[in-house]
């Protein structure tokens, strides 16, 4: 019996992959972000997928090699390294096994190190930085169970969404709700950067219309009186 939350459907990492960070937040009233220090270890690093999770000693990482031993395509590992600044979780060694087993990528509430090798892969990797010193390989930790990583809540089998901006968790049973919103967030702010850009070019031809102030900001002024 699989040790794993069950997969996310393709479906929805297709209806993600349209989507990002910031759209999903907003879809969460403004929340689900985890500590804004849990950044790609490289620019234009994007990630999707089913959690796994992991609790770990600080500066122990005995209980993230199994984690990723237990992984799969589909799924993002993510540890709860308890914001530890002392040693690095993982390096070069680990995040390649990671990758070679197909897992989509990992997040860290931590330090990691091999900063060039790691930022020149393909394999996202989020964390809080990068120092030289090496893990302890004793435990104890616990896998597979609720954590908090980030200042966040993480259950094995949420949808883990990270990019530059950082990285978001939305609940299994919220996913369709918060991805209906995100998306109609995505066409709402389509139609409003080509109103923006048509206002701008109208402007600069000296034909400008009325103004482009969103309906939702003069309802909101009219409480103060404007």
């Amino acid at each position: 019996m699989s040790k794993l939350a069950p997969l996310l459907s393709k479906d929805i990492i297709k209806r993600v992959e349209l989507l990002n960070t910031t759209l999903i937040s907003d879809a969460m009233g403004c929340t689900g972000s985890m500590d804004y220090k849990i950044k790609p270890v490289a620019p234009g690093m994007k990630v999707a997928g089913t959690a796994i999770t992991v609790s770990l000693r600080p500066g122990d990482n005995l209980f993230l090699h199994q984690a990723i031993y237990d992984g799969k395509e589909g799924y993002v590992l993510v540890a709860d390294g308890k914001g530890h600044t002392a040693n690095a979780y993982l390096g070069e060694l680990m995040a390649g096994a990671a990758k070679a087993i197909g897992i989509e990528g990992i997040i860290i509430d931590g330090l990691v190190r091999d900063k060039e090798t790691l930022s020149e892969s393909e394999f996202p990797i989020f964390a809080k930085g990068f120092i030289p010193n090496g893990p302890l390989k004793d435990g104890p930790g616990e896998l597979h169970k609720p954590i908090s990583c980030g200042g966040v809540s993480v259950i094995p089998g949420d949808l883990i969404v990270g990019d530059d901006d950082g990285v978001i968790v939305v609940p299994r049973d919220k996913i369709e709700e918060i991805l209906s919103k995100a998306e109609k967030k995505l066409d709402y702010e389509k139609k409003r950067l080509e109103t923006i850009s048509a206002y701008e070019k109208a402007r600069i031809q000296g034909e400008p219309e009325g103004n482009i102030e969103p309906p939702w900001l003069r309802e909101q002024m009219k409480a103060y009186g404007l």
